[in-house]
Formats: structure tokens, sequence, C-alpha cells
């Protein structure tokens, strides 16, 4: 089974970055746990992180013909912007996980909103990185086998 791990902007500042927010391990540290991770699974993890609006699209388009099976993305500060991100999961219909490391419902009033939330199979939001290792693992038992 193939899973696509999508992060969008300035998450590649992970372990650096607001550390009080986001935790010390950096992106290629998740990255490198999650793949682990998947591999103990028989599953296959391939990893994006952009700044750009449109490779996470690209990324999102190409997964049909990746043969990918679920998304587990990121958007972050896209969450909050971006129809076309959710023009482009709602075009493709794979199922995706959203997550959020911090609990964007606990911070500033225009975090509370996410363009994603109503149309994934479930969110993991304010869990640390841990969000990310919950929606793997969920991923891998709802879909591995399709």
């Amino acid at each position: 089974m193939n899973i696509l791990l999508i992060n969008g902007p300035n998450l590649n500042l992970l372990g650096r970055r607001e550390t009080d927010l986001y935790g010390d391990t950096t992106l290629i540290e998740l990255e490198s746990n999650l793949q682990l991770m998947a591999k103990s699974h028989g599953c296959m993890l391939e990893c994006l992180q952009s700044n750009a609006e449109h490779h996470l699209i690209d990324a999102i388009h190409n997964a049909t013909t990746d043969n990918i099976k679920a998304i587990i993305i990121n958007p972050a500060a896209y969450t909050h912007t971006s129809i076309a991100i959710r023009d482009a999961l709602l075009g493709v219909n794979i199922p995706f996980y959203e997550v959020h490391i911090s609990d964007i419902y606990s911070r500033e009033k225009f975090r509370h909103f996410s363009y994603l939330s109503d149309i994934a199979e479930k969110v993991f939001c304010g869990l640390g990185i841990k969000g990310y290792e919950e929606a793997l693992l969920e991923a891998i038992s709802k879909y591995k086998g399709i």
C-alpha cells in the first residue's frame, strides 16, 4: 500500500521554529520515523514538503497515477486559505487525513477554520507529531489491501 505524506509551508522549519508549539523534532526525523513505521506494516510512505501551493496540488493530482491509497496532509497555513487544495483532494477522491501539530482551535481566531476538516476521513489536531503516527496507523488499518 502506498501512502502520501504532504506537509505545507514552513514545516521545513520543524525543530527550529516555535519549538514550544511544534516541538524539537525536525521534518527529516519525522519523515524517517514515519517511513520506518510504514515499512514495518508493509507499506510505502512517500513524503513531500513544499512552501508552494501548486507543488502540493500537483502532488495530490499525481497521487492517482502513483497508486496512492491514502493521503496524510498537514496543510499548515493553507488550512485556512486554500480552496484549491480542497478542490484537488475532492477531485482525486483519495481518502485523506488532516494533521495539525498544534491545537489550531486554541490559537488565534483566524486559525479556527479549516477548508479541509469537513471532507477529511479524520482530523488529528493538537497531538504534536504523534498525530502523524496516529493518522498513519489509521490509514494503514483502514485502507491496506484495497
